[in-house]
């Protein structure tokens, strides 16, 4: 894209700057790389940096909307608490991807927790800076609506899952999906993809919207099958099309 971002950010003396690795996660976001040269300087320009430890809060539900965000490293886990006290974990924002910009539109409170997973670095635009980039750019109205298109899609996508799917068909969908995201090349075997995402099964479980016991299950057979390998440090996928076939396979 030819642009400096670490130029561009506007940055309090005590607040970080972005590394290497960071830039390159937001410059290559599937939606920030498809906006015009313009748009993406004006929103870089008024963006600052702030990061997190593992398991620390960003945001809570019920807070005002205080700024626009995109994860440059680590992953955001976004969460809701069950009438019984039980958190369930909906989704995992990961690097590239920007969220919050619904609550911008409408100044709602937030209708979410959200925690970093793993040392996490957001970068983010204030409310006021936002709605000011809103003004000047048409284009990003359309890009927006283009985001919230895909979300809807995936949403549809996730529910017709839910209620057609067996559990294995979704547990190595949601796999597969991990691989495509946080995937990350094993130096023994350049076959093999470890999933750089660390969740504990209970986590994963959550995402399925099934027991920790019934996902132990699924995993240890697609273990025996070959298809992954089980590891104290997370999973590691060995044959990707094997999980496609067991997606594939399903009515």
């Amino acid at each position: 894209m030819g642009m400096n971002i670490q130029s561009l950010i506007r940055q309090p003396l005590d607040e970080p700057m972005l590394t290497m690795e960071e830039r390159e996660a937001i410059n290559h976001g599937r939606w920030f790389s498809s906006l015009s040269p313009s748009l993406r300087h004006d929103i870089l320009r008024c963006a600052f940096v702030k990061r997190y430890q593992d398991g620390d809060l960003i945001c809570a539900r019920g807070d005002p909307p205080a700024f626009w965000s995109a994860v440059a490293k680590g992953a955001v886990r976004v969460s809701s608490t069950s009438i019984t006290g039980k958190q369930i974990t909906l989704t995992y924002v990961e690097p590239g991807v920007w969220f919050g910009d619904v609550a911008m539109f409408d100044g709602d409170a937030r209708t979410h927790d959200a925690y970093a997973h793993g040392a996490t670095t957001l970068l983010c635009v204030a409310r006021s800076d936002f709605r000011k980039i809103l003004d000047q750019h048409v284009e990003l109205y359309e890009a927006l609506l283009r985001l919230h298109a895909r979300r809807i899609r995936t949403l549809f996508g996730l529910v017709e899952d839910l209620n057609t799917l067996p559990l294995r068909a979704r547990l190595a969908k949601q796999l597969l999906h991990l691989c495509r995201s946080y995937g990350v090349p094993c130096l023994a075997n350049g076959q093999e993809t470890r999933i750089g995402l660390q969740l504990a099964q209970e986590e994963l479980a959550q995402l399925l919207g099934a027991s920790r016991q019934r996902v132990n299950q699924e995993l240890k057979t697609m273990e025996r099958e070959g298809a992954i390998r089980i590891e104290p440090g997370g999973l590691v996928v060995r044959d990707r099309a094997a999980l496609m076939r067991i997606v594939e396979s399903e009515p």
